[in-house]
Order: structure tokens, then C-alpha cells, then sequence
């Protein structure tokens, strides 16, 4: 499996983004088309030693330039830009990310919402290319070990404000990105937050595997460390997907069923992966039940809320399981014939990062009305979808 991994030892910018996937491989001529043709810009590509680093050193050429734009000409521009479907999905998801943390800081909606620095063409340039970097690269996965941040003041757009800036924090806050806080000055731009943020899991070292290629990007200022973002491209030993999660837990008593029920269709509506409810004997004998709920870190508080407002409970655990290997999942379907009649039936695929098929199941529902139609036994219907699944997709 290849990974992707960057170091954001000494934060992360747009164009130190550009430069260190230029280094590590993505093909230069191709982005620089890109990035030109859907920006307005002109991209500049050198080298620059910084502190004893040599890395690649990325300006975007940009005419005098003033005005700001809302969240949604970006989005136009994007969308008529011609790029790859995968590309402007990316930078779409890059500038969503953006727009939500600046939403929140300045308390207005996206339609009131006006970028400034984060809506120029450079800001453009930026995302779009390192977009159409990432993808060029290819890696299967994709990780960041802890991001410096900095530290100092910055200027904000009502006055100084600590490092990180708001908006870049709110990005780190919903990414789940480690960071932490070295230096004298702003490290961390929000572009660069948003851009790891959208691609990158959190990793707390350089995985095990094999060195394919190096890159680093570097940034604007001379310091006394090196001034660059490092990624590098490894070839990997893990055939599994990483998943992060947080298990959510509480007992309740005195819930009825129909509540239970309730609970369990609203939990997974609002962003849990899975739900258990298991009947427990608790304390004096009575009955209860223990709730468990697997979900992205980000969701935690609102399910948690739920739980409380639902079921009285007046605490949730939260077990500190940050990792699980999950298999890649995908939907397709076959075609299969019974009592003289063709059915098109949904299977789930699971398979690793090799491609290597590790279980199909046929879709309950599809199988359901087959069964029902036909007056074949439901068990029936779901062993012979499920070979011939396996013998087509194997």
C-alpha cells in the first residue's frame, strides 16, 4: 500500500503544500497547466536552502489584486475551471472546510460570507494545485503526524490575535489533527489547515514501511530551523484501512422499549457508525440496558447530547479506542434468475487495500422481495446471490 505522509514540523502553507508534493513526484508541468489555466495565475517553481534544506520553492504570480469574494463565486469558479471530476470534488471540499471555519468564527451564513485572503487567486491557485498534486501522486492512504502551529500573535481581521488564528484553529478543531505549539510567529495558515484537514488522518510517527520518494516544500521566511514541510511516499505493510473512532457508553434504567427504539433510528440519522443495546441485570436486581454507540470523534458531543435529552442518563463514557481496521467497502450487484425471472440484486463488497475480496453480502431488502415474489425461503435466496456474487467478482 502507498501512504502519503507529511510532517508539518514547521506548519503548513498553500504553497509549501505546492512544493513538497512537486518534490515528492507529482508531475510539475502538469500542475502548473492546472493551476494557470484555473486560477488566471502564473506559477513560479525554484529552489530555496533553508537552513542547510534544499526544497522547492513555489510563488504564484498574481495582478494586482483586491477585491474579496464570497463562499459561492469560489465555488463557481471552481466548477467552470474544467478540472478533473476528482480534482474540483477536492478543492470544492478544501474551500467547504474553509467556509464553515470562517461561518462559525464571524457568526454569518455562507451566503453573507466574504473571503479575503483565503479568496484570492493565489489562495485558488494553491488548492487547486495541490489537489491535482495529491491526486497525481496516487496514494492509497494518506497521514499527518502532529502540525506546529507556532506561536506569538497574529494579525486577525478585528485586531491581534493569538497564533493559531481563529480560523485556523476552528479547522483543526473539526479535522482531529493533532497540533501543538512551537516558535514566534504564525506557522499554520488556513489553507494549509484546510487542505490536511480534508486528506490527511492523524498519525503520531512515520508509519513502518519503505521510503519511496521525498519531498519538501518551503516556506516564506528564513528561521533557524528549517523552514519546509516534509512529505514522504512509503510503500506500507498494512492491507487494512484505518478507521478513527470513540465508543460512547452509558447504562440506563427505567427506558422502555419504544424509547430504545427511537433512540436507536435518531442516533444513526446524526452520524453513528453503529448502535448496540443490550439487556443488563443492574443493581437491586433491576433490569436496564447498556447503550453503546461507535462514531467519529466529531460527532461524540451531539450523540451524547441526544443520548442524555432521550434517555435521562446523566453521563457518558467515552472508551479511548482511537484506531480500527475497517475493510474497504463498496456496493455493486448482480444478475440472477429465479423461477424464469431476472432479478438485479445489491451486494456489499469488503475487500483491503490489495483488492483482495474479503466478504460479500447480499442486501437484505433486495432479497426480501425476491423472496416474497418467487416463494422461495429467504435464507435461499441470499446463499445463491451471494455465490454468485463470489463467482463473478472473485
Amino acid at each position: 500500500m502507498r501512504s502519503l505522509v507529511f510532517e508539518a514540523f514547521s506548519g503548513a502553507s498553500g504553497d509549501m503544500m505546492l512544493g513538497t508534493l512537486i518534490g515528492l513526484g507529482a508531475d510539475r508541468q502538469k500542475i502548473s497547466d492546472v493551476v494557470e489555466s484555473a486560477a488566471d495565475v502564473k506559477m513560479y517553481v525554484g529552489s530555496a536552502n533553508k537552513s542547510g534544506i534544499e526544497a522547492v520553492d513555489v510563488h504564484i504570480g498574481v495582478e494586482c489584486e483586491s477585491h474579496s469574494r464570497t463562499y459561492f463565486e469560489i465555488v463557481e469558479i471552481i466548477k467552470a475551471a474544467g478540472l478533473s471530476a476528482q480534482v474540483e470534488k477536492s478543492a470544492l471540499g478544501v474551500f467547504s472546510i474553509m467556509a464553515d471555519a470562517e461561518s462559525k468564527v464571524h457568526g454569518k451564513p455562507l451566503d453573507e460570507l466574504h473571503f479575503h485572503e483565503v479568496g484570492q487567486k493565489d489562495a485558488l491557485a494553491d488548492v487547486i494545485g495541490s489537489c491535482a498534486a495529491i491526486h497525481d501522486i496516487g496514494a492509497d492512504s494518506i497521514f499527518c503526524t502532529p502540525v506546529n502551529v507556532g506561536g506569538g500573535m497574529v494579525k486577525a481581521a478585528h485586531g491581534m490575535m493569538p497564533v493559531p488564528a481563529p480560523a485556523t484553529l476552528e479547522i483543526m478543531k473539526e479535522s482531529i489533527l493533532s497540533l501543538y505549539g512551537s516558535g514566534n510567529r504564525e506557522m499554520l495558515t488556513p489553507t494549509g489547515a484546510a487542505i490536511l484537514a480534508y486528506f490527511a488522518e492523524p498519525i503520531e510517527s512515520i508509519p513502518k514501511g519503505q521510503v519511496l520518494s521525498i519531498g519538501y516544500g518551503a516556506g516564506n521566511a528564513d528561521l533557524e530551523n528549517p523552514n519546509v514541510l516534509r512529505s514522504t511516499l512509503m510503500e506500507t505493510n498494512d492491507v487494512l484501512s484505518k478507521d478513527i473512532i470513540e465508543v460512547l457508553e452509558t447504562n440506563v434504567d427505567d427506558v422502555t422499549g419504544e424509547v430504545l427504539g427511537n433512540l436507536f433510528d435518531k442516533l444513526l440519522s446524526i452520524g453513528a457508525r453503529d448502535v448496540v443495546i443490550i439487556p443488563v441485570t443492574m443493581k437491586k436486581g433491576r433490569t436496564g440496558h447498556i447503550i453503546k454507540v461507535i462514531t467519529k470523534p466529531e460527532h461524540s458531543a451531539k450523540i451524547a447530547r441526544v443520548i442524555m435529552k432521550e434517555t435521562g442518563t446523566l453521563g457518558i463514557r467515552i472508551i479511548p479506542t482511537r484506531h480500527r481496521f475497517v475493510a474497504d467497502r463498496r456496493m455493486d450487484s448482480v444478475n440472477i434468475m429465479f423461477s424464469d425471472e431476472v432479478f438485479d440484486i445489491a451486494v456489499k463488497i469488503a475487500q483491503d487495500q490489495s483488492g483482495e475480496i474479503l466478504h460479500i453480502s447480499a442486501e437484505y431488502e433486495d432479497c426480501r422481495k425476491v423472496a416474497d415474489k418467487v416463494g422461495i425461503p429467504l435464507k435461499e435466496v441470499i446463499r445463491r446471490v451471494e455465490g454468485e456474487a463470489w463467482g463473478r467478482f472473485l
